[in-house]
C-alpha cells in the first residue's frame, strides 16, 4: 500500500522519461550528429586533409601539450587539498575550499584578463619580464597558466568529499600498525578514492582540451604557434571553411564521448568496489 502510494503512475512515469529522452535528442545527439555529418560533408579525404594541415597539427600538438602539463599539476595539487580538507582541522580551512571553487564562479575570459593584468606588457610583473626577454601574455606559457587556473577545481573537488566520507580510520589504524606517512597515502588513502581521482582527471582533460574564453584571452591568435583546437575551429569558422572546422571539431567531440565512455565505466567500478566488502562481510 505504502509502495503505490509513493510511486507514480505508469502514464506519468512515461511522460517523463520521454520529456528527458527528446530533450536529450535535441541538445546533444543532434548537435553531436550535425558535428560529425558536416565534417565528412566533403569525403573522407577532404576530412584528413584538414586534420592533417600544419595549423591543425600545430593546434593538436599545443592542445596536448597544454593538457599533459595542467592535467598532472591539479592532480598533485587536488590530491594535496582533499588530504589537508578531508582528513585534517586546520584554520582557514572552510576559505581554502572558498578559492578552489572560485574558477567555477568566475568567467573564464576574467580569467585570461587577469593573467594579462599580471604579465602582460604593461601589466604588473610586465617590464621586468620584458627586461629579462621572458614572453607569457600571446605565448605557450600564458595558455597552460590560464588552462591551469579554468581547471583548478576538477580533481580537489571529486576527491575532498570522497576523502571527507570515509574519515580518517583507515589512515589512523594503519598508523598503529607502524605505517608512516607516505606509506598511509600509497597503501591506504589512494587505493580508497582510485576511481574518484580517475573521474576527475577525466574531467579535467575534457576542460583542459576544450577550454576556450581564457585561452582565447592570453593566446593572441597566432595561428600555428598559439591556437589550441577550440581557437583553431573558431579562425576556420570565421575564415568561411566550414568542412574543415566541423572535422577539427569532431576531434573534441570524440574527445567527449570518450570521456562519457569512461565516465561510465568508472562509476561501474566504484559500484563494484562499494558493493565488494558488503559480499565479503
Amino acid at each position: 500500500m505504502r509502495e503505490s502510494r509513493l510511486s507514480e503512475p505508469p502514464a506519468v512515469r512515461r511522460f517523463l522519461i520521454a520529456v528527458a529522452v527528446l530533450f536529450l535528442a535535441l541538445f546533444l545527439l543532434m548537435p553531436l550528429a550535425a558535428v560529425f555529418t558536416e565534417a565528412l560533408r566533403k569525403g573522407v579525404g577532404a576530412y584528413l586533409a584538414a586534420l592533417w594541415e600544419p595549423d591543425a597539427r600545430a593546434a593538436i600538438r599545443l592542445t596536448l601539450l597544454t593538457a599533459a602539463i595542467a592535467v598532472p599539476l591539479n592532480v598533485v595539487f587536488g590530491l594535496v587539498a582533499a588530504w589537508a580538507i578531508g582528513k585534517f582541522d586546520f584554520p582557514g580551512k572552510h576559505l581554502l575550499i572558498t578559492l578552489i571553487d572560485l574558477p567555477f564562479s568566475v568567467s573564464p575570459v576574467v580569467s585570461g584578463l587577469i593573467y594579462v593584468l599580471l604579465f602582460g606588457l604593461q601589466g604588473w610583473f610586465g617590464p621586468w619580464l620584458a627586461a629579462h626577454h621572458v614572453k607569457i601574455i600571446f605565448a605557450v606559457p600564458g595558455i597552460i597558466l590560464a588552462t591551469i587556473f579554468v581547471t583548478v577545481p576538477f580533481v580537489a573537488r571529486e576527491l575532498i568529499p570522497l576523502m571527507q566520507a570515509q574519515g580518517t580510520e583507515d589512515e589512523e589504524a594503519a598508523r598503529v600498525l607502524g605505517a608512516g606517512g607516505w606509506q598511509m597515502f600509497w597503501r591506504v588513502t589512494l587505493p580508497n578514492v582510485k576511481w574518484g581521482l580517475l573521474y576527475g582527471v577525466m574531467l579535467c582533460n575534457a576542460r583542459a582540451m576544450g577550454e576556450f574564453g581564457a585561452v582565447s584571452v592570453v593566446s593572441g591568435h597566432i595561428r600555428g604557434q598559439t591556437t589550441t583546437l577550440p581557437l583553431h575551429i573558431e579562425i576556420l569558422y570565421n575564415e568561411y571553411h566550414a568542412a574543415a572546422a566541423f572535422a577539427v571539431a569532431s576531434l573534441l567531440a570524440c574527445l567527449a564521448l570518450v570521456t562519457l565512455a569512461a565516465k561510465t565505466l568508472v562509476e561501474w567500478k566504484t559500484s563494484q568496489s562499494l558493493r565488494e566488502p558488503a559480499h565479503e562481510h
